[in-house]
Formats: C-alpha cells, sequence, structure tokens
C-alpha cells in the first residue's frame, strides 16, 4: 500500500480525526512496524491536551503498540531484527543513550525518552517507524491485543512490584483494580504476596476475589482504608494505580514500619503526606515510571508462564475518539484496545 490511515488530533483538546498519509521508509536504526493493536493509556490524555512539553500537532497519540516488523531500516538486521518479527512499543519507545541516566544503566529515566506519541507518532495508526531499542518481542502465546497493553499497564505494575521492598508472603495492597490495577493484583498474587485489592464500592468485591486478591478493602467504607489494613497488620508495600492523590494518601497510615508506597497513578494533583507519617515509621514513597523494553519482554514472559492476561475491550482504528472518549469518562474499566486488522 502507499498510504496508511491514522487517527490524529490536530489542535491540543481537539476532535479525532482519521487521515490517510503516505507510508514512510525507516531511517537507520529504526524499523516500520504493521500496527495490529494499540492500547488507549490515561497518559494519552497528556499530549492530546497538551499538557507535556514540546508536544506537537496534529499527534497520533498511542504508546501501547503491537503489530510485526514490515520493513528494516540500515543497521537493524545486525541487531537481530527480520520483517515479520512481532513485537511491540510502550511508554518506553527509546532513549538517548548519552545523558547521565543512560550512561549509568537507567534508560527508563533517560533525560530525553523518546515516548510514542510525543517523540514521535504512536500507534493510533496503521503504520509506525520505531527505534530497535524500543522493541521487545512477543511471545507466541499472547495475542497482539493483550501484548499491546502490557507494553505500558502491564509493564509497569510488574516492575512496580517486582523492584519494591515486598517479598513472598508479604501483605501488598494495590489501590485501584481499573486498567492498571487489575493487572497489579494478578501480578502480586503470582509473586506469592498476601494481596489486598482496595477501590470504590462494595460491588467490586467479587471481582477482586476473581483477580485472585485474598482481601477487598471498600475505600467508601466507614472503616479507613489505612484502619483496615493495619488490622490485616499492614502493608509491606501499596501499590498506587488510582490517579487520586487523596486515595493514595489514605494508605499512607495503613504501610507497616519500612513499608512503601509505589505511586504509578498519574496525577498533577499533590499528596497530603506529613514529614511525621513517614519519619516515624521509616517508610518510603517512591515514583515508578514503566520499564525499559527489556522489561516489557520480562512482563510478558512472565504473564505467559503465570496464564496473566489483561482485561480489553477492543475498538477499530475508524472509532479512536469515541473509544478514547469512553476511556476518560471511566465507563471502560480496563484497557481500550484499537485494532487494524
Amino acid at each position: 500500500m502507499n498510504t496508511y490511515r491514522v487517527a490524529q488530533v490536530a489542535t491540543a483538546g481537539g476532535p479525532f480525526e482519521i487521515v490517510e498519509r503516505e507510508v514512510p521508509q525507516p531511517g537507520p536504526g529504526h524499523v516500520r512496524m504493521a500496527v495490529e493493536a494499540c492500547g488507549i493509556c490515561h497518559s494519552d490524555d497528556f499530549f492530546v491536551n497538551a499538557g507535556m512539553p514540546g508536544v506537537r500537532f496534529p499527534l497520533v497519540p498511542g504508546h501501547e503498540v503491537a503489530g510485526r516488523i514490515e520493513e528494516l531500516g540500515e543497521g537493524t538486521q545486525d541487531r537481530g531484527w527480520q520483517v515479520g518479527d512481532r513485537v511491540t512499543v510502550g511508554w518506553f519507545g527509546g532513549s538517548c543513550g548519552h545523558c547521565e541516566p543512560c550512561r549509568q544503566g537507567d534508560f527508563i529515566v533517560c533525560e530525553s525518552l523518546k515516548i510514542p506519541g510525543w517523540a514521535y507518532d504512536g500507534g493510533f495508526a496503521e503504520v509506525m517507524i520505531a527505534p530497535t531499542d524500543a522493541l521487545a518481542r512477543i511471545p507466541d502465546a499472547l495475542s497482539a491485543t493483550d501484548a499491546g497493553p502490557m507494553a505500558c499497564a502491564g509493564v509497569t505494575t510488574y516492575n512496580g512490584l517486582r523492584r519494591s521492598s515486598a517479598r513472598p508472603g508479604d501483605l501488598v495492597a494495590v489501590l485501584g483494580i481499573g486498567g492498571l490495577g487489575h493487572l497489579g493484583v494478578k501480578y502480586a498474587v503470582a509473586m506469592g504476596f498476601e494481596t489486598v485489592a482496595i477501590a470504590r464500592g462494595a460491588d467490586k468485591a467479587d471481582f477482586a476475589k476473581q483477580l485472585g486478591a485474598h482481601h477487598y478493602i471498600d475505600s467508601t467504607a466507614p472503616t479507613a482504608v489505612a484502619e483496615a489494613l493495619q488490622s490485616l497488620g499492614g502493608a509491606k508495600v501499596v501499590l498506587a494505580t488510582a490517579g487520586s492523590s487523596d486515595a493514595i494518601t489514605a494508605t499512607v497510615d495503613g504501610m507497616s514500619h519500612r513499608g512503601e508506597l509505589v505511586v504509578i497513578g498519574a496525577t498533577p494533583d499533590p499528596m497530603g503526606i506529613s514529614p511525621f507519617q513517614l519519619i516515624l515509621s521509616g517508610r518510603i514513597v517512591r515514583g515508578h515510571p514503566s520499564g525499559t523494553a527489556q522489561d516489557v519482554r520480562d512482563t510478558m514472559e512472565f504473564s505467559v508462564l503465570h496464564g496473566i492476561r489483561p482485561t480489553v475491550e477492543t475498538v477499530p482504528l475508524s472509532q479512536a475518539g469515541e473509544a478514547y472518549q469512553k476511556m476518560l469518562s471511566g465507563a471502560a474499566r480496563f484497557r481500550m484496545v484499537l485494532t487494524t486488522r
């Protein structure tokens, strides 16, 4: 084909429109992917509404991309990639390789991190160009619609837990059981943690148990979240997936001594945590930023090993605007995924 379709936003906060473009050629160190699926992440809203510096329009969002390599740029064969390889690209869309974090091998906090849909056109499209250091090979057992969300939602929750201070048998709480949190509960159980799911409303208790949670806390109940966690012995780790600073703050006093709050739910609102809450019990608050392409590969392989899959709702690319609005409204409890095939 000579042209391909993208779902783009022409101006900040504007509507999505389907536009045809000429098929691009990959440059050195890059490949062209035939996109098969792309998850819609809540952080896409930061780019669509120009909430991040340097966002350029027209904008093609999407950083939960899964597809196949259809053309190789110069030098990519030497890096082990071939036409037809099944690959994902996530929040980690490539690094500069020369800033201080990169020189230390900490690529996910690269000072010039190349997030798809910000640094270059993302996966709300039939075709995407990506650098090879952003590619993660998809295991045969994963479909494209499952693999796409693993490249952001999956790796963020998986890495947030495996790099935490929790060890098998420890009490671990997952705040929120939506697009991120439902995977967080599944990973926490598979890692051997005594898992607590926290969400709004008693009606979510059955779903939390279906995910494998050993305990459920209704955050709207008269008993405070912190008190409920302490009645279970105190959480060694709280994985905060909900994008609510108030909800995150409410978990702090529910942590054990030396407890760790791992924040992955993105919101610009400040958290109301006092130094006393941290100092007296030696608690830690840590932000966690997704993971590299290798981390994505690790996430997918762990997911295959333990039978973990995201809960998704698939929508054709032509309905990107409707799917995006459904995600924003909260009507989609899990991952909306655009498909092109």
